[in-house]
């Protein structure tokens, strides 16, 4: 099992609620979140935050703004 600094935990987090570590790595985080207080409300802090703000959902963007992006695309296109 891999045993993070709280620099490198800090670093790790998002990769750890994304579940995108190895197994020694999530291993690591849990170890070092288990005796570490700080780094503990730390991660509860970033859920937290997460938990907020939930995942919202992406602003459509009116028509009239689609067209000039679409057009000023277009024309780059053809430089």
């Amino acid at each position: 099992m891999k045993r993070f600094t709280c620099d490198e935990l800090a670093g790790l987090i998002t990769a750890y609620l994304e579940g995108a570590l190895d197994r020694p790595a999530r291993d690591g985080v849990q170890a070092h979140l288990a005796c570490c207080e700080g780094c503990e409300r730390y991660f509860e802090q970033f859920q937290a935050t997460i938990d907020a703000l939930g995942d919202p959902y992406p602003e459509k963007l009116p028509a009239d703004v689609r067209d000039r992006l679409m057009s000023a695309f277009r024309e780059r296109r053809r430089l």
